[in-house]
């Protein structure tokens, strides 16, 4: 057990009296009238300043009735001369004290200022006394009541206003709980360097600027724990999962919901099991007639890779009112599909009341070159990666493509079609076939803005399209693809005419892995605040150690405890509390890399005050910790990686 002791340096503990002088002692009462008048104590403001600037701003102590009864030094001559041996130089050159009002009174407009009325009452004064000793002088003999005060927190919960959803998305204004939201700064950690120093300052490839990458991430995040709205009669817990939210309009068109010849719906989900989210692609009216048709989710179970939507699980379900199959993948937030993402048309307009399909001009709204090369590249190493394990696709369509971030691609929607199609087997090599077919298919429609391209009487005037718009290199794969070819075309072949193409996206991916660590580092230590705050949270105030003064209010827990306060628990000159997070993140930056400047703590009784460094304060702090951890008996949990 570690005690604290007066320390021999500079950093000690100073009772702050009022500095004694010769022309005092003529002004001492009487010794029968100090102890009735103790209560009211003169402000600390005149004793080492001389005088006190909220004098008639809220200040609750003592002040002298005219500046000439009591003559206290003048501000210009040295803070030393005349002091008492008990303050040191240091503690006249502190900060400003403000003192912490006893009762909440209201100061946002300060009374005008006047002269000390002659016609004092002294019911008035006593009142105010009366006031003032409930809260800072206890009772003679109460010693044990006050010890037991001062390890307790009395500062009151703040109070949040309620959030109106009315004021972010009217979709979910209508049924959306209320709930309190704090606003989330998104840059407020970003540093400020010139981007010719910065390499994540310009756009790459696949990642954004470092100030919309930190945005994106963070609409990630708020995406994930997004409520449902109310009224949608959704089942509120299936097979293990909770928390459904349809991912399209549900109450809409069809059309766009067809899965072959079934109608599908899309939802997020939370599992019971881990707590991590979930896309369900709810198959409706299926009956399954074998058990063993889930072999094939099993085989897409183990097939892994950054261009394939990984597959958990498949389960059917009587939650909805009718037989269905649902199949659980890996949910990637804010994912759209190509379709939305590029080929969806512009609402239509109406002029003279005549409806009119606004049409772009030619060459703006394609697909850029460079990300359509893209888009190629991985496309066919999910397509390699899938063959190679001796399954198909059958799914590659710009309705189940998603674009999950920028210019990233990923293949949803897999094992679906081997379970429908269970009771129809057909050759692995003809599906593969037709996935070089449905690849073909979706180049045509990225290039032309035109999902029926190459079908019909549209393939000559797509070609004319493409070869007008793109490099012919760009022509020479969607024919390859969309061509019958011989029995020995296979994905490998495709990959050897574009294998120019492959280098430069392998470059464009290490140099975004390079971003991405760049990014990393500047958010490595921002875990280190956080452990101060676990550790203030475990060291203050625990409740086992509330009447054991030796813990709370002595030693290192005590200089703990008052840097708290320092830290959190500010006021300004009208006692409203301080809120500035550069205030605590500045004071916590200094105590982890425990520096030799030095602060002024002031108890809560405002009776002392210490002057201490961090580097002090940090060795409190690991020491009370420390303390903490030897006493602690769940040896288990710290083996198993407890607190580091």
């Amino acid at each position: 057990m570690a005690f604290f002791t007066r320390p021999q340096s500079a950093n000690a503990a100073i009772k702050i009296v009022r500095p004694a002088t010769v022309e005092d002692d003529q002004f001492k009462p009487a010794p029968t009238a100090a102890k009735k008048d103790s209560v009211q104590r003169q402000c600390r403001n005149i004793m080492i300043y001389g005088s006190c600037k909220f004098e008639n701003k809220g200040c609750v102590y003592y002040h002298p009735p005219a500046p000439d009864a009591v003559p206290f030094a003048p501000r210009a001559e040295s803070p030393t001369k005349g002091l008492s041996p008990t303050l040191s130089a240091k503690a006249v050159n502190a900060p400003v004290f403000v003192p912490k009002l006893p009762v909440r009174i209201e100061t946002s407009t300060p009374p005008p200022e006047s002269s000390p009325s002659p016609e004092y009452h002294d019911e008035q004064q006593q009142q105010h006394q009366e006031m003032y000793d409930e809260y800072a002088y206890p009772a003679p003999g109460a010693d044990d009541q006050m010890q037991e005060m001062s390890s307790n927190n009395f500062y009151s919960d703040p109070s949040y206003d309620t959030y109106d959803p009315t004021t972010e998305n009217p979709y979910f204004a209508a049924q959306a709980p209320v709930f309190v939201r704090q606003p989330l700064n998104y840059h407020l950690y970003s540093s400020v360097i010139p981007p010719s120093f910065v390499s994540s300052a310009t756009d790459t490839h696949f990642i954004p600027t470092s100030t919309d990458l930190r945005t994106l991430l963070q609409g990630y995040s708020e995406d994930l724990r997004a409520a449902a709205p109310q009224g949608l009669n959704l089942p509120e817990e299936l097979q293990g999962y909770h928390t459904l939210i349809p991912l399209e309009n549900i109450g809409g068109s069809t059309e766009r919901r067809k899965f072959g010849n079934w109608h599908s719906t899309v939802y997020r989900a939370t599992n019971s099991l881990d707590g991590t989210t979930y896309c369900l692609r709810r198959i409706e009216n299926y009956r399954l007639n074998h058990q063993a048709a889930f072999s094939a989710i099993e085989t897409w179970q183990n097939i892994r890779h950054p261009g394939v939507v990984a597959v958990h699980e498949a389960f059917t379900t009587h939650a909805f009112g009718d037989s269905s199959l649902v199949v659980a993948y890996a949910y990637h937030p804010k994912a759209q599909t190509l379709f939305d993402a590029h080929l969806k048309l512009t609402p239509p307009v109406y002029q003279h009341g005549a409806r009119y399909q606004p049409q772009a001009p030619p060459g703006q709204t394609q697909v850029p070159e460079r990300t359509l090369w893209s888009y190629i590249v991985q496309l066919a190493a999910a397509i390699k990666r899938v063959h190679d394990a001796g399954q198909a696709l059958r799914m590659i369509d710009v309705t189940k493509v998603l674009v999950t971030s920028k210019n990233r691609l990923r293949v949803s929607s897999c094992g679906i079609v081997d379970v429908l199609m269970y009771d129809s087997p057909q050759d692995a090599h003809q599906l593969q076939q037709e996935d070089l077919t449905m690849f073909g298919r979706l180049v045509f429609a990225l290039c032309t803005g035109n999902v029926m391209a190459s079908s019909g009487g549209n393939f000559q005037k797509s070609l004319e399209v493409m070869g007008r718009l793109y490099s012919p290199e760009i022509k020479t794969v969607a024919l390859f693809l969309v061509n019958k070819g011989g029995p020995h075309k296979n994905i490998g072949h495709l990959l050897e005419i574009i294998s120019s193409r492959v280098a430069t996206e392998m470059s464009d991916a290490l140099s975004s892995t390079d971003v991405l660590e760049n990014e990393l580092m500047g958010e490595l230590e921002n875990a280190r605040l956080v452990r101060l705050l676990c550790k203030f949270g475990f060291i203050n105030e625990r409740p086992e150690f509330a009447r054991e003064p030796r813990w709370s209010e002595t030693g290192d827990r005590y200089i703990v405890k008052l840097f708290r306060d320092y830290v959190f628990h500010q006021i300004d000159e009208n006692g409203n509390p301080v809120l500035n997070l550069s205030h605590v993140l500045t004071c916590l930056s200094k105590l982890d890399a425990g520096t030799d400047e030095r602060i002024m703590l002031i108890a809560r009784d405002e009776q002392s005050c210490l002057v201490v460094s961090y580097k002090d304060i940090k060795s409190c702090v690991e020491s009370a910790f420390g303390e903490l951890a030897r006493a602690s008996t769940s040896s288990n949990s710290a083996n198993a990686g407890g607190y580091r």
